[in-house]
C-alpha cells in the first residue's frame, strides 16, 4: 500500500506484487542448496515406499514387525524354490533335449569321460557323461533299443519296465540330468556318486524278461 500526496491509500495490485516476489525468489542465490532432479526423484520414491510400507504395516497383524516377518518368509520361500527348481529353460518343442548329442559311443567310453571330469571337479559334465553311460549300457544289454533323439526321462521310463526295482532311481537320475543340462542346476560330488552307484548297481541287476519282451517300444 502506498499513499498519494493527499494521504489517500492506494492499493498495489496483487498480481504485480506476486510476480515481483516470484522473480526475486527465483534468483539462483536462493536455490544453491536445493536437491537436484535425481535427488528429488529418489526422495519421492523413498517417500512412496515409506507410505506403502506404513499402510501395509497398519493392515498386518503385528504391525511393522509382522510385515517384516512375512516379507522374510516370502523371500526365503522364493529362494528355496529357485534353488530347488533352477531357472527353467525349455526347448521350443516344450520338452527337454536329446540325451546324446554326439555320435554313437560305448558305455565304457562315457564312463571314462565321466571319471575324467569327476577327477577335475567338473561335476556337471561328470553327471552328464555318467547318465549317458547308464543308458548306453542298457542299450548294449538289449534292455533298451538304440534310438536317436531319446531323452533321459524317456530312457529311464522304458528301462524301469524291465528293471522295476531300479525304476525310481532311474527316474531321479533322469530328472537330475535334465535339471543340470537344461534347468541351470549345478551338480556336486554327491550327485555324481549317486549316479555312479546306480550305474554299478544296474550292472548287477537282472531284468524281468517278461517285461522286456512284452513292453512297448520307447
Amino acid at each position: 500500500m502506498i499513499r498519494t500526496s493527499d494521504d489517500l491509500p492506494v492499493d498495489t495490485p496483487r498480481s504485480p506484487a506476486r510476480e515481483a516476489a516470484e522473480r526475486e525468489l527465483s534468483r539462483p542465490m536462493y536455490h544453491e542448496n536445493d536437491p537436484n532432479l535425481l535427488q528429488r526423484a529418489i526422495n519421492r520414491f523413498l517417500q512412496w515406499v515409506g507410505d506403502l510400507f506404513g499402510s501395509a504395516a497398519g493392515a498386518t497383524p503385528g504391525g511393522t514387525l509382522g510385515l517384516v516377518v512375512i516379507l522374510l518368509f516370502v523371500v526365503a520361500l522364493f529362494a528355496a524354490l529357485w534353488w530347488r527348481l533352477g531357472t527353467p529353460r525349455r526347448l521350443p518343442g516344450g520338452g527337454t533335449g536329446s540325451l546324446f548329442t554326439e555320435g554313437p559311443r560305448s558305455a565304457a567310453g562315457h564312463r571314462a569321460d565321466a571319471e575324467t571330469h569327476a577327477a577335475a571337479g567338473r561335476w556337471n559334465q561328470a553327471v552328464q557323461e555318467r547318465m549317458r553311460a547308464v543308458v548306453r549300457a542298457l542299450e548294449e544289454r538289449a534292455l533298451l533299443d538304440p534310438r536317436p533323439g531319446r531323452t533321459a526321462v524317456e530312457a529311464a521310463t522304458k528301462a524301469g519296465r524291465s528293471l522295476p526295482g531300479q525304476a525310481g532311481r532311474l527316474r531321479t537320475a533322469a530328472h537330475e540330468f535334465d535339471d543340470i543340462t537344461y534347468g541351470g542346476r549345478t551338480a556336486d560330488h554327491s550327485t555324481y556318486l549317486r549316479l555312479r552307484e546306480l550305474d554299478l548297481d544296474l550292472e548287477r541287476t537282472r531284468p524281468q524278461l517278461s517285461a522286456t519282451a512284452g513292453g512297448p517300444a520307447g
